[in-house]
């Protein structure tokens, strides 16, 4: 596969998982004030784990969405740190 290529993919996971986790952290905020069922926190982690660190973070801080929880504030910018690490590695492996 070309570099090119494999680069355009991770690109576009980056943006869809992002935009999941994102959208989950809007919804559960919906269902939060509507007083409904609520996406399970560890549905809202496994997003943010799989390359959606920045989807999530922004989901806290634009949406004051799971801020008052010790683990969200810890994890959800660690998850993304490491996946900045992870893609700078991946890119100056590749590039």
């Amino acid at each position: 596969m070309q570099n090119s290529m494999l680069m355009s993919i991770s690109g576009v996971v980056l943006i869809v998982m992002n935009l999941i986790s994102f959208g989950l952290m809007a919804y559960d905020k919906r269902c939060a004030a509507k007083g409904k069922w609520r996406v399970p926190e560890r549905t809202l982690f496994l997003a943010a784990a799989l390359f959606g660190g920045l989807g999530g973070v922004l989901g806290m801080q634009l949406l004051r969405h799971k801020t008052r929880h010790w683990y969200f504030q810890v994890f959800f910018p660690l998850f993304l740190i490491i996946q900045v690490v992870i893609l700078v590695v991946l890119f100056r492996t590749i590039g």
